[in-house]
Formats: C-alpha cells, structure tokens, sequence
C-alpha cells in the first residue's frame, strides 16, 4: 500500500493541527496503520496505532489526552489528531502499515510500507 502523508507545518504552542495519511492500492480498513515521529538526532518512535478491528493504542505518557487518531474508510485515510502541541512533538511524522496479524503494533520493524513523512515544527 502507498501512504501520502500531509498536514504538517509551523505551529505554536497550544495549537491543535491534523495530519492525514492518504492510502492507495490498499484498504486501510485491512490494516493496522501507524503514526511515528521523529525527532532530529533521535530514532523513530511509535506514537499512535489503530488495527484492522478498530482498537487503538497509544504510546507514551506526553502524548495520552492529546493525541488521536481515527480512520476515514470512504476516503481511505486514517489521521492523526494533534492537540495542546509542545515543542517537544516537534519532528517528522510517517504513516506507516502493517499486516494486523503479524508484528507488534508499537515495533518500527513490523510496518512493510511507509509514507515520505511531514515535518511538525512547534515554535514557542
């Protein structure tokens, strides 16, 4: 599957953005599709994942009641939804899918494809 991040930007402290991750030549719906960050000079982390049945998972304490995500299945689209942004969420955002039976949803290993990631750049 093809994944097509978008929604990045410059945003200041407090400031809620959206990004979407636009998939072709696949179903989101048959995945568990995942959010992942990276900070500069840092490894890529999990951060928010939903499953082909729909459950959730999030990663760390910074980003629980602030962070969500939800899929679109009509547009095939699965966001994340950003809100209270710190500067400490500043990095570049991927999308990424795996197959729902194999793998650890929290594990930058299990995802097969991955989109080209958008930068989030929180200003204080």
């Amino acid at each position: 599957v093809q994944l097509v991040e978008s929604g990045g930007g410059l945003v200041q402290v407090g400031d809620s953005l959206r990004l979407s991750c636009a998939a072709s030549g696949g179903t989101v719906s048959r995945y568990t599709l995942g959010w992942f960050r990276q900070a500069p000079g840092k490894e890529r982390e999990f951060v928010i994942a939903i499953t082909f049945s729909g459950r959730t998972r999030i990663s760390e304490e910074s980003v629980k009641g602030r962070f969500t995500i939800f899929r679109d299945n009509a547009k095939n689209t699965v966001y994340l939804q950003m809100n209270r942004v710190n500067p400490e969420d500043t990095g570049v955002y991927y999308c990424a899918a795996k197959d729902d039976r194999v793998g650890v949803m929290t594990d930058v290993v299990a995802y097969d494809d991955w989109g080209q990631g958008t930068q989030v750049t929180v200003s204080s």
